[in-house]
């Protein structure tokens, strides 16, 4: 997750942070559709789900942490953006289930909707933009150098995610420059 300030032409890191969304002392929590896929469709329904909650628990937590530590440093979040994947829709628990690239695909979409959901649950307005949109903003040189010079700010590790997070929340901040004009606005993004 990365926090954002305005203003929004030289916007600064205010956080930077690792979500913990799989509880490990949970079996299958960290592949929760790797671990279901042997199962009867019936059991890993049941599964998925105890996961989900599991996981929801952990992210509304990390959430509501990163928001109190931001607002003791008097940021006010009001949006939050979630790096999405394709966009396809899903298909069945059962399809999915008997494909090994397809289980991949939805325990990404898994992470990304508890994270949405823990963002919603927040009261923060969600917003997303596909990862292969963030690449195509992240080729232009300014905004790309304007990235390289943040992470060089706040020090390693300095990662892809952590790149297109921070674009993320850019664009984000951008958008939303009315209101960050009004107050001390700082905006996050998490893939």
């Amino acid at each position: 997750m990365i926090a954002l300030r305005d203003p929004v032409a030289a916007p600064a890191v205010v956080q930077r942070r690792r979500l913990e969304l799989a509880d490990l002392r949970i079996s299958g929590s960290k592949q929760p559709y790797h671990a279901a896929e042997k199962m009867k469709l019936n059991e890993a329904e049941e599964f998925i789900r105890e996961r989900l909650e599991s996981s929801l628990a952990m992210a509304r937590n990390a959430v509501d942490q990163a928001l109190t530590e931001l607002s003791k440093k008097s940021y006010v979040v009001h949006w939050a953006c979630v790096i999405a994947g394709s966009g396809r829709p899903s298909p069945s628990l059962a399809a999915t289930l008997k494909s090994h690239a397809l289980i991949h695909t939805a325990e990404g979409d898994f992470y990304r909707e508890v994270i949405r959901r823990a963002c919603d649950s927040a009261g923060l307005k969600t917003t997303a933009i596909k990862e292969k949109e963030l690449r195509v903003q992240m080729s232009m040189y300014e905004r790309a150098e304007r990235i390289s010079e943040m992470g060089k700010l706040i020090g390693p590790p300095w990662t892809q995610d952590e790149k297109l997070s921070a674009l993320a929340a850019w664009l984000l901040l951008s958008e939303t420059q009315a209101e960050a004009d009004r107050a001390r606005i700082a905006s996050i993004c998490l893939k």
